[in-house]
């Protein structure tokens, strides 16, 4: 095979695969032994920054773009006229070792098209894994993309090569996904995660006994749903990402909103691509859930089945709650002092340890990193100079996003005195 058909390849399948957004920091801490090729840190593995400002990164590739079925949302669905490619497993193997030796990457993310059936191109995948470890004694990330409808055994191999695991829900209700992929069957999506969900358990109770057992999928398993593509409400969205952190213990959903790519009746028209600001929204809703105590019900439901795009949803459940408030920062616990809009979990840790010592005033907390110009409406302290409670919610969200906006244009100023 020729340099000039790699390249070619390699920029046809890496292009196909930007469209899949389930990649992220790792959490896998494989060390590197037996002077080994690399190794995984629990720092992670994406096309992204690290808090200290260091660039990661992966090969990020489809095995294949040729695949047996025909979704609308999908661009390699096999009505569209593409240009198709193929990478054989030794290639992808070499890629990996060549590029990663070069410090290109630090690991791998490998999804596929379906060709001939699930277990035929699963099987492919993980040959590819299986090959970087035993045979290239590769210890750096790799991120599998599992095939709906794969067997158990396939993917019960998987998880021993692979860091994290990953089957796309693809479209947020059954429903959805009826009327843009027919050929399709949830049940297919379910399996595999479920297989995943139960050998992570039995791995890690078997490895307390015999310390000798092997990681099985160490960063855990993820899912990616599309949005807009199909017309869930956020509420009918969240709900489903909620149903699978609970019953298959994931480590992340990812929401991507869709890129209109072709017209079909059934899909919004080329021109509608979803808001940005939607899928932040749906990722800070997301993270309540997840670190912040809140439960489903709370931010979304049958009287408020959207999030506001104009503020986000820690802030529009406050005012929604204001009954709630204000929270008193020297007496309050955890759980309450997180549902106060401008506070982080690293603040209500530190107001936590703080308090222990002195009774926290307005200028402790704006020390500590409270964002004073959300907080202030919704706390009391040690101290009464901002407070005022006889504000109406409409009254709390206009001085908020006013101030928002002032401090955007502040910034843009400063930004622009740079440049004259």
């Amino acid at each position: 095979m020729s340099f000039d058909r790699i390249k070619e390849k390699l920029n046809i399948l890496a292009d196909a695969a930007k469209y899949d957004v389930s990649c992220s920091s790792s959490g896998s801490n494989r060390t590197n032994k037996n002077k080994g090729l690399g190794d995984a840190s629990a720092s992670g593995i994406c096309h992204t920054y690290t808090e200290d400002g260091r660039c990661v990164s992966l090969l990020k590739i489809l095995l294949t773009n040729h695949c047996i079925f025909d979704c609308a949302y999908c661009v390699t669905r096999k009505s569209n006229d593409i240009k198709r490619a193929a990478f054989k497993v030794q290639e992808v193997v070499d890629l990996t070792i060549n590029f990663y030796r070069r410090n290109y990457i630090e690991g791998l993310f490998l999804s596929s098209g379906i060709f001939k059936n699930a277990d035929y191109t699963m099987e492919r995948l993980v040959a590819v894994a299986k090959k970087l470890r035993l045979e290239e004694n590769f210890n750096g990330y790799i991120h599998l993309k599992s095939i709906p409808g794969a067997s158990d055994e396939l993917m019960r191999e998987a998880g021993l090569y692979a860091d994290r695991l990953s089957v796309n829900i693809e479209i947020p209700t059954e429903k959805g996904l009826k009327l843009l992929a027919p050929d399709k069957n949830r049940a297919d999506f379910i399996k595999p995660m479920l297989k995943v969900k139960n050998e992570i358990i039995q791995y890690k109770s078997e490895k307390k006994i015999i310390k000798s057992t092997p990681k099985y999928a160490p960063a855990g398993q993820s899912t990616q749903m599309i949005i807009g593509a199909s017309g869930e409400n956020d509420m009918q969205i969240m709900y489903t990402s909620n149903h699978f952190y609970k019953h298959f213990n994931l480590k992340r959903v990812y929401y991507s909103g869709y890129v209109p790519i072709s017209y079909d009746s059934r899909l919004p028209q080329i021109g509608s691509a979803v808001p940005m600001l939607r899928e932040n929204r749906l990722y800070q809703t997301d993270w309540l859930l997840r670190f912040y105590g809140f439960n489903i019900e709370e931010i979304l439901n049958a009287t408020h089945q959207n999030l506001d795009l104009d503020i986000d949803p820690k802030l529009s459940w406050a005012l929604r709650n204001l009954h709630e408030f204000p929270v008193d920062v020297n007496t309050a616990d955890k759980r309450m002092l997180a549902r106060v809009p401008g506070l982080g979990m690293r603040s209500v840790h530190k107001i936590l340890n703080a308090r222990r010592f002195n009774k926290l005033n307005w200028e402790h907390l704006k020390k500590i990193g409270v964002a004073l110009n959300r907080a202030q409406y919704f706390i009391v302290c040690a101290s009464n100079r901002f407070e005022r409670r006889d504000l109406t919610p409409e009254h709390i969200k206009g001085l908020i996003l006013q101030n928002s906006k002032s401090k955007y244009t502040s910034m843009l100023s400063n930004q622009m005195s740079l440049f004259n």
